[in-house]
């Protein structure tokens, strides 16, 4: 049986997406890409449009999960709460298709596809592009990245559409359930 992840690697500028389709051990690459929009775009506005765009990734490919890259700390704290937006925006069009989330460090990643959690971008892109069989890179590492993502969910074994059961950091779907009281209405 077929199973397709959609993996993302959130950003407010570009936004990175990726579907791969899981045939046992293998892997196929179904969609990728990169949402982009100027910097001088009224940031609320981008947020809009970055949860209209993932509602249609998730339409469109018809995933099992979400598996999204966690922001990581960095230098300039403007930059990872702009981050933690998107991510948060590309969360919320998840849980609004009712689709399991799953929460990976950029560090996790990296260890699950080269099997080195400090591997730069180039050699990430290079095992994806083995990884999936395909001639060519993608054209940019935000989808290398989305694409790393979404293999890494199916690299880490386990239950690939239900979030563990525990309170964990990366299942917001069990939180909301946990947590009623939280919900928009």
């Amino acid at each position: 049986m077929s199973e397709i992840i959609l993996g993302i690697d959130p950003g407010t500028n570009i936004l990175g997406y990726g579907a791969v389709k899981v045939h046992g051990n293998k892997f196929e690459m179904i969609d990728a890409g990169i949402l982009y929009w100027k910097s001088t775009v009224d940031p609320y506005e981008k947020l809009k449009v970055i949860h209209e765009s993932v509602i249609k990734l998730i339409h469109l490919n018809k995933p099992i999960a979400l598996a999204i890259e966690a922001p990581f700390f960095g230098k300039n704290v403007q930059s990872m709460l702009k981050l933690g937006r998107a991510q948060g925006v590309a969360i919320a069009a998840a849980v609004h298709c009712n689709l399991p989330i799953f929460e990976y460090s950029p560090k996790k990643i990296k260890q699950a596809i080269t099997g080195n959690g400090n591997s730069s971008k180039q050699q990430v892109s290079a095992m994806v592009c083995r990884m999936l069989n395909l001639d060519e890179a993608p054209a940019y590492f935000d989808e290398t990245d989305a694409l790393a993502t979404a293999i890494c969910h199916v690299l880490q074994g386990g239950n690939m559409i239900t979030p563990k059961t525990k309170k964990t950091k990366n299942n917001w779907s069990a939180f909301l359930s946990e947590n009623p009281d939280r919900k928009i209405k």
